[in-house]
């Protein structure tokens, strides 16, 4: 998700969505691993990839679950095994009769 959408400083495209992102997740834009159609090298993805534990799982979203897999398949290239994307993503967590926690 655009980094407007995630600090909830822009509204939500689809109705029925709270603004923000889910709590303790970090926003990195999907574009930012590819250039043009192919993805940034090796050393450019470990760059990226820096400030995330490796260690621990990693658990990919965005607005509907397509993109996080460009991120997690991103990770997977420079080694990292523990991924996950969740499917449902932003579309499914910030529905306003849900009521999960957000952050801001």
């Amino acid at each position: 998700r655009s980094q407007a959408r995630f600090t909830a400083s822009a509204p939500e495209p689809r109705a029925g969505l709270r603004r923000g992102h889910i709590p303790y997740s970090s926003n990195l834009s999907f574009d930012l691993v590819l250039e043009g159609n192919n993805y940034r090298s090796k050393e450019e993805l470990k760059k990226l990839f820096e400030t995330f534990n490796a260690t621990h799982e990693q658990i990919f979203t965005c607005g509907s679950g397509v993109t996080a897999s460009i991120l997690a398949f991103a990770s997977h290239l420079i080694g990292n095994q523990n991924i996950k994307v969740y499917d449902g993503s932003w579309s499914e967590w910030g529905q306003e009769d849900l009521d999960l926690p957000i952050a801001q």
